[in-house]
């Protein structure tokens, strides 16, 4: 017999669909989003158990499509997806949160996470202040456009995240329009996180003064960015012998506020593309279902996904969490 069909008759072929969820998993964290929720589940059952289960959950990234839904089903999806997660989550990347609840749960749910994007947020000061504990583990944070935070939060952060290398508070020009200087935020991180290695302040309130402390309080830092920040006065020559490895940008910038994506803060730096990409797929989610245990009537979500037009999509697909026997999985129904 020749070798080749020897080999071939040695070799155990097998079916997609009796790998390990697990082994399932990994692959399907390499699709985007909308095809894990709405396309993974309908295939057959153990491709719906490996949709629920923690290895398609580590990374999260909804800020495309939560910078346009409704709150409440940005909660929901957040809510199930952290569950799903299972204690695993590493990334996760939202615009948005409405309140302080859901702010408490992702942290009740971070013992693993490290890289925390929630630009545009409404928590407080207060919940950022009682739950910074639980974000021990966190290296990048992105609190952009946080209008209700300040100071007291950036100090508990500091205190409790000493992992942490990367800190963008960036705000909006118009935030900054007709007010005083304030410098207490930059003087919380000067004095709380000496292990920073990228900070952006952009069109923050403060003084050249307050800029100074920063560099004395976190001597690793290697990028800077001040753009908007007016007030800031700082030597050239001066920086380029006391911090001779670090890059500052700004305070003044041409058309920065005029540019289509302004506050698109990493894209100029290739340097950290680990933190800045992957943070959209750009790819447009369709409608389906949701099938929760923890409610009694399920509602389709009219609106919830929208087109390029801005037309509601009319596909309605369906994914499914429950809390059974295996990794989670309830009563799952008959594979198409």
């Amino acid at each position: 017999m020749p070798l080749l069909d020897q080999m071939e008759e040695q070799i155990e072929f097998r079916h997609w669909d009796e790998l390990i969820p697990d082994a399932l998993g990994l692959i399907f964290s390499n699709l985007s989003l909308q095809e894990v929720l709405t396309v993974i589940p309908s295939v057959c059952k153990s491709w719906r158990k490996a949709v629920t289960g923690p290895y398609c959950w580590q990374e999260v990234d909804i800020e495309e499509w939560s910078s346009r839904c409704q709150p409440h089903h940005l909660d929901r999806m957040l809510r199930m997806l952290i569950t799903r997660s299972s204690g695993s989550l590493r990334k996760l990347c939202v615009s948005g949160l409405h309140n302080d609840s859901i702010f408490f749960f992702i942290t009740e749910n971070a013992g693993s996470l490290q890289t925390l994007r929630v630009r545009r947020s409404e928590m407080s000061d207060s919940v950022v202040e009682r739950t910074a504990g639980r974000l021990s583990t966190i290296t990048f944070l992105d609190l952009s456009y946080c209008g209700k935070i300040g100071a007291g939060a950036l100090e508990a952060i500091g205190r409790h995240c000493k992992l942490l290398v990367t800190l963008c508070r960036n705000m909006h020009p118009l935030d900054a329009a007709g007010k005083l200087l304030q410098d207490d935020e930059a003087n919380a991180i000067a004095t709380t996180m000496p292990r920073l290695k990228r900070l952006e302040m952009a069109y923050h309130l403060i003084s050249t003064g307050s800029v100074m402390n920063i560099l004395a309080g976190c001597p690793q830092l290697e990028l800077l960015d001040l753009r908007g920040c007016w007030d800031v006065k700082l030597d050239s020559q001066l920086m380029k012998e006391k911090f001779p490895k670090l890059k500052v940008l700004g305070p003044f910038v041409m058309d920065y506020y005029e540019m289509d994506d302004w506050d698109d803060d990493c894209s100029d730096y290739d340097d950290w593309d680990d933190d800045c990409s992957d943070y959209s797929d750009n790819s447009e989610y369709l409608a389906w279902e949701f099938e929760m245990g923890d409610y009694d009537d399920y509602d389709i979500y009219d609106g919830m996904w929208h087109d390029d037009e801005g037309r509601f999509e009319e596909l309605e697909l369906r994914f499914y969490e429950g809390d059974g026997e295996e990794a989670g999985i309830l009563g799952w129904p008959q594979s198409p």
